[in-house]
């Protein structure tokens, strides 16, 4: 059961209340005051896919948040988790958890936690699933004809959505077809075509400083680097990211003479525990810490 919507930590009186796209200016003020790089229209996004909850002081400012996204009726993730740290110390973030928890109604919880955050969910019960690697910087141009795959390349087409929802699916082993579709419209993409038939796609969409990349779905990296060129080479000389539980060394190498330096690590984690799906497709990007 949640806890009340109400509470006093310390000097502090917190009402808790439903999330609604008037919020969307004052969350992203709150998203900046933990440097966070989502801008309105990427809370516009998380909106459309999700549902969430906004702690509000006692004039009605808001200084927490926290979303949940439906995958399905046995899936779900938790994210944009936003408290000060010293709201944070006095149980702000597990206030607002215990909320967004209950609302999932039982699914299993699918979360990307920061490392202020990683000892709630610990405390929480989720279990740690893999490391995340963001990686960003300004992109440089790469050579694709060095690239071990070098035929089959091609722009996203329109008829393409249902090749690309199946990909997903085969490699993340959930169907999340409302975040993929929703992506899908605002992302440019790329996919590769063996014996007439999309064996991977990469997309790339306008996200905080600049753009991301993700998600990237392949059969190897050497598929998967091929598929990632096209939008750095797009992109040289702006803001690019991307986010991959990958730790392949030729993959790394790679992102990294696309001019991305690593710049976080945070943790994947479930609960309870998910195995990630293990087949012939592999997801070589995430959509987005909130989305996975």
């Amino acid at each position: 059961m949640p806890s009340a919507t109400s509470k006093r930590l310390e000097t502090y009186e917190l009402t808790i209340r439903e999330m609604t796209p008037n919020d969307i200016d004052k969350l992203h003020e709150l998203s900046t005051t933990v440097l966070w790089p989502h801008r309105p229209s990427d809370w516009q996004l998380l909106l459309t896919l999700g549902k969430g909850v906004v702690g509000c002081d006692a004039i009605g400012r808001i200084i927490a948040s926290g979303m949940w996204f439906p995958i399905g009726d046995k899936y779900a993730t938790i994210g944009m988790v936003i408290t000060s740290p010293r709201l944070q110390a006095l149980g702000g973030g597990r206030w607002i958890m215990n909320h967004i928890m209950a609302q999932c109604d039982n699914r299993e919880i699918l979360l990307t936690s920061t490392r202020a955050g990683f000892r709630l969910y610990q405390s929480l019960e989720f279990q740690t699933i893999a490391p995340v690697f963001q990686y960003q910087g300004i992109a440089k141009a790469v050579d694709s004809s060095k690239l071990a795959v070098t035929e089959g390349i091609r722009e996203l087409a329109p008829n393409d959505e249902a090749s690309i929802l199946q990909l997903d699916k085969n490699a993340f082993g959930i169907d999340r077809n409302n975040i993929i579709k929703a992506v899908l419209q605002q992302s440019q993409g790329s996919v590769l075509v063996r014996n007439d038939h999309i064996v991977g796609f990469a997309l790339c969409r306008k996200f905080g400083r600049g753009h991301v990349i993700g998600p990237v779905v392949a059969q190897n990296c050497q598929d998967a680097m091929a598929l990632i060129a096209p939008h750095v080479n797009k992109h040289s000389g702006t803001f690019l990211r991307i986010d991959t539980i990958e730790q392949d060394e030729l993959f790394t190498a790679f992102i990294l003479e696309a001019g991305m330096s690593h710049f976080d690590t945070v943790t994947s984690m479930s609960k309870p525990k998910f195995n990630r799906y293990d087949g012939e497709f592999h997801s070589f990007a995430l959509v987005s810490h909130t989305l996975a």
